[in-house]
């Protein structure tokens, strides 16, 4: 079996190439980040067509989440429980849904914006709540994976240079702490292999000629509890996504399962 996580940075703008990549790629399931559309504006029949049924979570032009399948959809919940919401409203940042033998979460963590700025500790309070709501799953025995953008680099060698990042979000000890904390419910990082360098960096800024220079983060993360992380087979970033025009400024992380 094989499942993905993908920012892919609007739907709209990415579909030609989302429909491409399913078709080649041969996943199974697909957790999408950024879709940025609202739910009754989200491509179903183009992704019915393919095969795969579609459960979304989005309400506009920022965020949204969605989990695609083709090895069926059920037990979907919209909303992370107890989300602490921002400025007076809660955002489409999290879904879940069984595909198949497996459960996952699809999840976009707040971007922190600046250490002093109260999206930042937004954000805390988001990984506090995703924490409370993934507990029983992460401790189960079925295979099961919180997999998205989570906006925080989780190791100094998850960045191009952490000297770059001082002062920034992404890299800050509270960040990184809010990692460990989800982690210790029961999950672990499924680290993927590069196709090319020496990190597995997903995520490369437009600017600055960022990914041709390789200037690159490992923010998109698969957190896996004891079962999954003892199907993984393979994994890997899908860097060749992240290459020529209409790319998203993500690439896509893909792990293959032994279920």
């Amino acid at each position: 079996m094989r499942i993905a996580t993908w920012n892919v940075n609007s739907i709209t703008a990415r579909l030609p190439r989302l429909l491409a990549w399913l078709e080649s790629s041969g996943t199974d399931v697909l957790c999408l980040q950024e879709a940025k559309v609202a739910e009754d504006t989200f491509p179903f029949d183009p992704l019915r067509d393919l095969g795969y049924e579609a459960a979304v979570n989005a309400t506009g032009r920022w965020n949204g989440v969605a989990v695609l399948s083709r090895v069926g959809l059920k037990e979907v919940v919209k909303g992370l429980p107890g989300d602490p919401g921002f400025d007076g409203a809660v955002e489409p940042r999290a879904i879940s849904a069984t595909c198949g033998p497996i459960r996952v979460w699809s999840v976009y963590v707040p971007n922190g914006r600046e250490v002093d700025h109260p999206h930042y500790a937004y954000k805390l309070q988001w990984f506090e709540a995703l924490k409370a709501a993934v507990a029983g799953d992460a401790c189960g025995s079925r295979p099961f994976a919180v997999m998205g953008d989570y906006n925080v680099a989780p190791t100094d060698d998850d960045v191009y240079d952490v000297a770059a990042f001082e002062g920034l979000t992404h890299v800050t000890p509270a960040e990184r702490a809010a990692l460990a904390s989800l982690r210790e419910s029961g999950l672990s990082d499924v680290v993927p292999r590069p196709l090319k360098y020496d990190h597995p960096y997903t995520y490369w800024d437009y600017r600055q000629l960022c990914f041709p220079k390789n200037r690159g983060m490992r923010i998109d993360l698969v957190y896996g509890n004891e079962p999954f992380a003892k199907a993984v087979t393979d994994s890997y970033v899908d860097r060749e996504e992240r290459k020529g025009k209409g790319a998203s400024d993500h690439a896509p992380v893909v792990v293959d399962l032994d279920v």
